[in-house]
């Protein structure tokens, strides 16, 4: 009974779906509607739907989640590197130009050996410094500008090494001045490109900057299109999933309530794979078996007739009732009057109960009393070949029997007895 209630009850949340979902929209309801109709007759299984729509739910949200921060890191490794090379190109512009003046200042003035100078060091760390700058950047443009810091920083340590060289050859003051002045534009030169590299990597951070809105923007915008598509998709594979549910539901009820009205002949159709419409192949299967219980009964039926119809034409032998009146004429040729009294009563006998008044059941007791007539009129006409004795208990005597059931077995016998026995059988 609860099974009866409950696809009525389904099948009316159904219908207050689509009354409201009318009353709001048509046309999206009937786009939804043919997408819904359209999953639901894919060959899968309910269990295969319900993973396949949680999987793409799933993968839509998380899409949106893993490319917005995926983009959230890009954009926050882009601006820590133009800042670190920010930091790195300030500590190189505010300490080449008075580390290297300095340092070749104490050279020419005699303070310290060219060969004891930090000159070398100052600019090897300045050099490794901005080829890493170079390694961290990825605009073209900031590269240049590197190459170019890197270049000015060569033409710096040629100036260096001239005045080594001079030194080395016993220079002048004069020729010392001039070559500082050299190193001196060189570090002036150097320290400007390294603050127009700065400039630049600032700028760039404000286009990046204004990058990263624009761009984040966009992604909240593809973000809100992904949500409403994992909503949209959850609500059709709702939509289709209860009607893979409800339409075999349903059709299985229609099924269910035609065999009621006694006709076996109603199937499930198999539009689908999935479990319920494997149930209704079931069902289908089981009222196949039924049909056949049920033609084999009847077979059955109609052969036990048709068995009873050949019982009763063998007890009524022709033959059996010719013979019977030959012993009977004879009987009252001989003058034994006795003895024609006595089988007419057992024929009266045997042909009342063999009748009786039209029943196919009697008693075991009325059975045996038509076989002992019957082996009476053949005792009398086999005389003293035929002998007979019949036991029955008193327990199954009122139990019920087909008619004429044990006539055969009776009459096989006195046929056999009589074939293979000369004397009293």
């Amino acid at each position: 009974m609860a099974q009866k209630t409950a696809v009525p009850g389904f099948r009316q949340f159904l219908t207050r779906i689509s009354a409201r979902a009318n009353s709001t929209s048509k046309f999206p309801l009937k786009i939804v509607g043919r997408l819904a109709d359209f999953l639901a007759g894919v060959n899968l299984s309910i269990r295969v739907k319900i993973l396949v729509a949680l999987c793409i739910v799933i993968f839509l949200m998380g899409t949106t989640n893993i490319v917005s921060m995926l983009q959230v890191l890009n954009y926050s490794r882009q601006y820590d590197a133009i800042i670190t090379n920010i930091t790195t190109a300030n500590s190189i512009s505010g300490s080449i130009k008075l580390d290297i003046d300095n340092e070749m200042w104490k050279i020419v003035s005699g303070k310290v050996k060219f060969s004891d100078g930090k000159q070398y060091e100052i600019i090897d760390n300045v050099n490794t410094k901005v080829r890493w700058m170079m390694d961290n950047t990825d605009s073209q443009r900031a590269k240049v500008k590197l190459d170019l810091i890197l270049r000015t920083l060569q033409s710096l340590e040629e100036y260096v090494n001239q005045m080594g060289d001079i030194i080395a050859n016993n220079s002048t003051a004069a020729e010392n001045e001039a070559v500082l002045e050299n190193i001196r534009f060189a570090t002036s030169v150097m320290e400007e490109v390294v603050q127009n590299y700065v400039l630049y990597e600032v700028n760039r951070t404000e286009s990046q900057y204004q990058l990263m809105r624009e761009s984040y923007v966009r992604w909240q915008i593809f973000s809100i299109i992904l949500i409403f598509s994992a909503v949209g998709f959850s609500v059709v594979a709702a939509w289709s999933l209860s009607r893979s549910i409800y339409t075999p539901i349903k059709k299985l009820h229609d099924v269910t309530t035609t065999i009621t009205k006694n006709d076996l002949q109603a199937l499930m159709t198999s539009d689908n794979v999935d479990e319920i419409t494997e149930l209704g192949m079931s069902f289908n299967i089981m009222i196949g078996k039924i049909k056949e219980l049920l033609d084999s009964k009847i077979k059955e039926q109609e052969n036990l007739k048709k068995a009873e119809l050949r019982a009763l034409q063998a007890q009524i032998n022709p033959h059996f009732l010719y013979n019977t009146l030959d012993t009977i004429i004879w009987m009252a040729e001989s003058k034994k009057t006795d003895q024609v009294v006595k089988i007419v009563t057992a024929l009266s006998n045997f042909f009342r109960i063999s009748l009786s008044k039209g029943m196919d059941w009697i008693t075991i007791g009325e059975e045996v009393e038509r076989i002992r007539s019957y082996l009476t009129i053949q005792k009398m006409r086999y005389r003293d070949i035929l002998d007979f004795k019949i036991d029955v208990e008193e327990d199954v005597a009122e139990n019920t029997i087909l008619k004429l059931l044990l006539q055969p077995l009776v009459e096989n016998a006195c046929i056999t007895a009589l074939k293979t026995n000369d004397s009293a059988a």
